[in-house]
């Protein structure tokens, strides 16, 4: 093949082909090990390599078409239901106790949801490999530091305890990439590689010091076996268990005392957060319809509207802030979401559904999730799913043989 003379070469395309490389390091390189020793890396960096995902396709056109690209992913389903439960937690900020802090809290929401649309609609319509091995690369180098941290700690630390806050968030963002970099190995047939990144993620959230990272990883690892062995089923029974969980929210702390009076002890942690849960659904039932606003959780606890030990699962918060419509609408769009994995690369599929699982646990699990790290690292995990199943493409040269006899014709 004859090489491309350097006066021929298109320095614009060069550039972009750069900054699209420093980009996909900078996301899925830099950020994994960045998460475990900082507290702002996700929010600071993610947004830098969005922004050169942008230029670059600015200077190349690589994209698919800007306005079919978006007409799609604005009638989807998914878009539509999560755009009426945006709406509604907009208009909540009405009769939130909390306004300017629940408005700047949204806006913030809105800006990243923005921001994830941007890197979307920046995404190339083929990406290279070179730039796809980044992933496993990036998480396992993650995991080998971040296992490293919890047995040795970090040499000079101001205080034990911000460096196991730091390690628990850095291992919540690994336990969510796991999936997208096995996935890419996988896809490529490299399963050794895959079970190496899987295990070596694994042995880092079982040595952090919180047990989440661990559980919900493994509920993520449950809903992966399932969907490789039977794709329709995986699919079917995540969707079922995530958003029949959302629906059901107010009636879950009735349905659970049995099974609480009968196995915790009256004092346990558990059963005082349902006995709340349950006070909260029947003091004030017709709240179920309009919540309590945006914000109100949190703002909640530290005001003394809600009692401390209130449950912080998003199966309590969501319905305490945004009632009926608000839980219904993130129901929907998460029910959505997850039946169009179904459509995807069937390599794929498995890792979709086990990030679904993996996020979800750790919602019920009680994280933050209107914290701006989580929702970053949220839209990190879906572009790079788009960016993986956008280098599902095998380029075939055509064969000797048949070559010589077209010219002997």
């Amino acid at each position: 093949m004859a090489r491309v003379s350097p006066t021929t070469a298109d320095p614009v395309a060069e550039a972009a082909a750069l900054l699209r490389r420093v980009a996909f390091a900078t996301l899925i390189l830099v950020v994994p090990t960045a998460a475990l020793v900082t507290r702002r890396g996700v929010v600071v960096l993610i947004p830098i390599g969005i922004s050169l995902l942008v230029i670059a396709s600015a200077l190349d056109g690589a994209q698919r078409p800007l306005a079919t690209t978006a007409r799609r992913l604005a009638a989807s389903p998914a878009t539509i239901a999560g755009g009426i439960a945006l709406f509604w937690c907009a208009l909540s900020l009405v009769w939130t106790p909390f306004p300017a802090e629940a408005s700047e809290r949204f806006l913030n929401i809105a800006v990243t949801i923005g921001m994830a649309v941007l890197g979307y609609l920046a995404l190339p319509d083929r990406i290279r490999s070179a730039n796809l091995y980044l992933i496993p690369v990036g998480v396992g180098a993650a995991a080998a530091v971040g296992g490293a941290v919890a047995v040795f700690g970090v040499p000079m630390a101001r205080t034990a305890e911000i460096v196991a806050q730091n390690l628990d968030r850095g291992l919540t963002v690994l336990a969510l990439l796991v999936w997208p970099a096995v996935s890419w190995l996988r896809s490529r047939g490299r399963y050794a590689e895959a079970l190496a990144v899987g295990v070596l993620v694994a042995l880092a959230t079982v040595l952090g010091p919180q047990p989440n990272p661990a559980i919900a990883l493994a509920c993520g690892a449950l809903a992966f076996g399932l969907t490789a062995l039977s794709l329709r089923a995986g699919v079917r029974a995540t969707a079922a268990v995530a958003t029949g969980l959302l629906a059901l929210g107010p009636l879950l702390p009735f349905m659970l005392r049995p099974l609480a009076h009968a196995a915790l002890e009256p004092g346990h942690w558990l059963a005082r957060g349902l006995r709340i849960w349950r006070s909260v659904v029947t003091a004030q039932p017709e709240r179920l319809i309009t919540g309590h606003g945006f914000e109100t959780a949190l703002r909640g606890r530290i005001e003394g509207l809600l009692p401390v030990n209130a449950p912080n699962t998003i199966l309590f918060e969501l319905w305490y802030e945004l009632g009926v419509v608000g839980a219904f609408g993130v129901a929907a769009a998460l029910f959505a979401a997850i039946l169009a994995c179904e459509t995807r690369s069937p390599s794929l599929v498995p890792g979709m559904i086990a990030a679904f699982a993996t996020a979800y646990a750790f919602a019920c699990l009680g994280i933050g999730t209107a914290q701006m790290w989580w929702f970053t690292a949220l839209a990190l995990v879906v572009l790079v799913f788009v960016s993986i199943e956008r280098g599902q493409f095998r380029t075939t040269r055509p064969k000797a043989r048949l070559k010589l006899a077209a010219n002997e014709r």
